[in-house]
């Protein structure tokens, strides 16, 4: 049994890994950054816009990873095409928005803390 399919069974398997990964990721994107963006509050809106860009792309394309770790091969995936692809993964990443939104959105918050030459 390949690495993947360890992977898979254990990632498909309970909700608690993917969950967590997606959780971590949504407090350390805002963060990473945060050390690229200047300081403000245009700046910080920025931030959230791209972390949350950044957080769907990533959502919609760990669920298209797990589709792969369970045995299905691209060919397999790309079947219906590619705009209903765009839609199904699309939706998976918003549904996992309940997940990584509102972490997301604690974290960029709370960038403003550690600026040093702005004001909130």
């Amino acid at each position: 049994m390949g690495l993947c399919a360890k992977m898979g069974s254990v990632f498909s398997e309970s909700l608690f890994l993917p969950t967590l990964v997606l959780a971590i990721l949504a407090f350390v994107v805002p963060r990473l950054l945060g050390r690229v963006l200047p300081e403000g509050v245009k700046p910080l809106l920025l931030n959230a816009f791209i972390s949350t860009v950044l957080m769907f792309l990533i959502s919609a394309g760990f669920f298209f990873c797990l589709y792969l770790c369970q045995g299905l091969t691209v060919a397999q995936i790309m079947e219906p095409g590619w705009a209903a692809n765009i839609v199904f993964f699309g939706r998976l990443g918003m549904i996992a928005a309940m997940i990584w939104a509102p972490i997301m959105l604690l974290s960029v918050a709370g960038l403003p803390r550690k600026w040093v030459k702005e004001t909130w």
